[in-house]
């Protein structure tokens, strides 16, 4: 009887760490595969989302070659640094907001009572700007030629303004 207790017991045990051995193992190759499918998934997700900062900043001056290039005078003494200049651009345009009249390069008048002040700039070559503009209830967008004058100053044009509707 003691023979028989001590061979089931040794059964149960063997079929007991077999059945543990395979359940972990089959958890482990689980966890793994979950592990790479989250994993190609942020990857995918990262470079989709990489993809779409490069379209969106297709249209920049950070990633336009050939006018970075209008900045380069040939005989290495005047060269802009397009990266020192898009700050000291943006500054310049945001600087006229303190205007008790607005922003006068909004392209709009007063209209109510609060003034146009441009919010949000983007520099999208060695020509233009583009600007976001409100009142704190109208909205709207300006279309900007910007000059480096000879003696390094900042012009600045108004192309094209339009207001959005409420």
């Amino acid at each position: 009887m003691k023979k028989s207790l001590f061979l089931y017991l040794t059964i149960l045990a063997v079929l007991s760490t077999v059945f543990t051995y395979m359940f972990l193992s089959k958890q482990v190759t689980f966890e793994q595969n979950r592990y790479d499918k989250t994993t190609k998934k942020l990857r995918d997700s990262l470079n989709l989302v990489s993809n779409q900062l490069v379209d969106a900043n297709y249209f920049s001056l950070e990633k336009n070659e050939n006018a970075q290039n209008y900045f380069d005078s040939g005989n290495g003494d005047k060269m802009i640094q397009f990266e020192k200049l898009i700050p000291v651009v943006t500054e310049k345009l945001m600087d006229f907001n303190a205007n008790p009249k607005g922003n006068p390069y909004t392209g709009q008048d007063q209209i109510g009572t609060n003034k146009f002040i441009i919010n949000k700039v983007k520099i999208l070559n060695h020509r233009w700007i583009i600007a976001d503009y409100s009142d704190g209830e109208i909205w709207g967008e300006v279309l900007l030629k910007y000059f480096v004058n000879p003696d390094e100053s900042i012009s600045f044009e108004v192309n094209q303004s339009l207001l959005y509707q409420k």
